[in-house]
């Protein structure tokens, strides 16, 4: 079923999504400079076994703009609410970077709502994960690219994505989600992130738990996957040798394999 964009209203405001396949539900949360257009490969992978929905996060894609103080709690309260409109009853959750302490916010303030948790690239926020001076320098990027023409930050950020050859249309194409990004969406991302630290409810996660790293990643080492890791109790924690934080992009098939082989016992 699906295919193609759609869209649905929120508490009165607008987020567009796809979805794709038929089966246990998977929602996918994609990282802070991004849109469902960034799943595209696992739309058409994992939706064989799935029902594959990928939403456009507030300030992303077609989706409405939020405050710049609209924060980790908005963005997680906003997934429960469009979970429950489209009736998808204790999907898998899968995020990436930013999408990953969405997912673990989601856990803490509708902790009913998850059947299980991929978490990729993933932080305990800036905050908890790297500290305060770095998450205040990564929101004052955020804040200052927001204001930028996109071609001046576009190279930079994808630099810090990709560490290994990928096809020049994977580059394209992300290149082309980065040029898009509203910056009311990139302010509010920035700020949220740079202000959460989530390592208080990693002990407290009791649903299956896959953590998937990439040991070159620039942007969310390996080491803050190992810390994940040892808090969040009987979690799996997968490394793929070779590449960065865009690690789906760059081991597309590695990478369907492991979340396939991860959710088909979590029911």
């Amino acid at each position: 079923m699906g295919g193609g964009t759609e869209s649905v209203e929120v508490d009165g405001r607008t987020i567009a999504f796809e979805r794709r396949g038929q089966g246990p539900p998977l929602v996918l949360v994609h990282g802070a400079v991004a849109d469902s257009r960034y799943w595209r490969r696992e739309l058409g992978r994992l939706s064989d076994e799935f029902t594959v929905v990928a939403w456009d996060a507030p300030g992303c894609g077609r989706s409405f703009d939020p405050p710049d103080e609209y924060g980790l709690d908005g963005y997680a309260d906003c997934l429960a609410a469009f979970i429950e409109t489209l009736g998808l009853e204790r999907p898998h959750v899968l995020g990436l970077s930013f999408g990953s302490g969405v997912a673990l916010e989601l856990f803490r303030r509708h902790r009913g709502v998850p059947r299980s948790l991929v978490l990729t690239s993933a932080y305990a926020g800036w905050l908890g994960s790297l500290g305060r001076e770095v998450a205040e320098e990564r929101r004052r990027w955020g804040l200052s690219a927001a204001d930028q023409p996109r071609e001046e930050y576009v190279r930079e950020f994808n630099e810090t994505l990709f560490v290994s050859s990928v096809p020049a249309d994977v580059v394209d194409a992300m290149a082309e989600i980065v040029t898009e990004l509203h910056p009311a969406g990139l302010r509010a991302m920035s700020n949220a992130f740079a202000d959460a630290d989530l390592r208080d409810v990693l002990p407290e996660i009791d649903v299956p738990t896959l953590l998937i790293y990439g040991d070159l990643d620039r942007r969310s080492p390996l080491p803050v996957g190992e810390e994940l890791h040892a808090r969040i109790p009987s979690s799996q924690l997968v490394v793929i040798p070779g590449v960065g934080h865009a690690l789906n992009l760059e081991a597309p098939e590695r990478f369907a394999d492991e979340v396939r082989g991860f959710l088909r016992p979590a029911g």
